[in-house]
């Protein structure tokens, strides 16, 4: 992983491996993440620690990239998609104090190859999304998708298979 290229360096771009020809558009908040190449980044995303993009991605504006998401190379991230990685958030610990990272236990999410999710998704942490699976817009995924299905709905189900 060599070059970046920037519309206008941030210094949000904090020890993140990026492949060749990469595109990240302004206003990204990207750290500790990995984005392979060929991949496009758009405007008001953020990645987090320890997440990670493939090659020939396309990750839509006001998407948000938690920490523990993996997404395969080839898929194409809609606007506004939301990935949580904890089964029970709190802000405190039962005694008041709060949360840190020691806390709360991260679960992983992966997308596979080719897979595609529809703009303003919600997707649960937990979870694979199959190859070339195609999330519906506005879906919330609760559980697994299969490889080569749509599904949408809150909670989302299979439509049909491609």
């Amino acid at each position: 992983m060599k070059t970046i290229t920037v519309d206008e360096p941030r210094k949000s771009l904090n020890n993140v491996q990026v492949g060749e020809n990469v595109k990240i558009f302004n206003f990204v908040n990207a750290y500790g993440c990995s984005i392979d190449d060929n991949s496009k980044v758009g405007a008001f995303v953020e990645i987090q620690k320890g997440a990670s993009i493939g090659k020939n991605c396309k990750i839509s504006s006001h998407t948000f990239i938690c920490e523990g998401v993996h997404i395969e190379d080839n898929c194409f991230i809609g606007h506004g998609v939301m990935f949580t990685n904890d089964l029970f958030p709190r802000a405190t610990n039962p005694d008041g104090s709060p949360q840190n990272d020691d806390d709360w236990t991260l679960v992983e999410t992966y997308v596979k190859k080719g897979a595609s999710i529809g703009s303003n998704a919600t997707i649960l942490c937990g979870i694979t999304i199959g190859e070339n699976a195609l999330i519906g817009a506005g879906s919330t995924v609760t559980k697994d998708v299969p490889a080569n299905t749509i599904v949408a709905g809150n909670p989302a189900k299979i439509i049909k298979n491609i």
